[in-house]
């Protein structure tokens, strides 16, 4: 039996209807004014721990929010958008997102994040990431995203794990960071689990 046509993807580019809007949460692309938030978090240690960059001094965070804010469209494959992402209420900004189209001939994606520790345990990196799982699945029609960490990052696994992604590798010693060798883990979702997550079935 022949297998069904894939779901059609948006004609490129693709840009999103500016803010992605969640229940209490704006994504939009990062700007000029967002420096000073933006390097209260990443000039952290804590938060660059598990990353591949040192903390950001201010010239860092500038040229960080300069090019970053160039990622609002989707052209080809291996491009991003990079996001702020604001609580609507108050108008915080509490962190930025990635969103990566890895592949459109094999409908792949990913997604990463940074958040303010100060703004930890409200959920909003949770509620943040969703979005992008829900931009993925829903508006892109991709099959499959997948999001890296440290093996040492327990807090992001449990995000990951908070979302219904599955845990997919353990790559043993893969990277060098902080003058030694880190384990790198996978995580990732296929469409139907987006989908059965979603709608799941009922109750017998």
């Amino acid at each position: 039996m022949p297998l069904p046509p894939a779901p059609q993807t948006p004609p490129l580019p693709y840009t999103p209807d500016y803010p992605i809007r969640t229940e209490r949460l704006d994504l939009r692309p990062v700007a000029d004014d967002d420096f000073a938030a933006i390097h209260a978090y990443r000039r952290r240690p804590e938060v660059s721990r598990y990353l591949y960059s040192d903390p950001f001094d201010e010239a860092a965070s500038r040229e960080f929010v300069a090019s970053r804010s160039t990622r609002t469209t989707l052209r080809e494959s291996g491009d991003g958008l990079q996001l702020a992402v604001v609580v609507r209420d108050s108008g915080t900004l509490v962190g930025d997102v990635t969103f990566v189209w890895k592949s459109s001939a094999h409908r792949q994606g990913g997604i990463g994040y940074v958040f303010h520790p100060d703004h930890a345990g409200h959920g909003y990196a949770t509620e943040a990431s969703r979005a992008l799982l829900q931009l993925g699945f829903e508006e892109l029609q991709l099959h499959r995203i997948q999001a890296e960490l440290d093996g040492r990052n327990t807090a992001s696994a449990r995000l990951l794990e908070r979302l219904g992604m599955r845990r997919e590798g353990h790559l043993r010693e893969n990277e060098f960071l902080d003058g030694g060798w880190a384990d790198e883990v996978i995580y990732a979702m296929l469409a139907r689990e987006w989908r059965a997550q979603q709608h799941p079935a009922p109750r017998q």
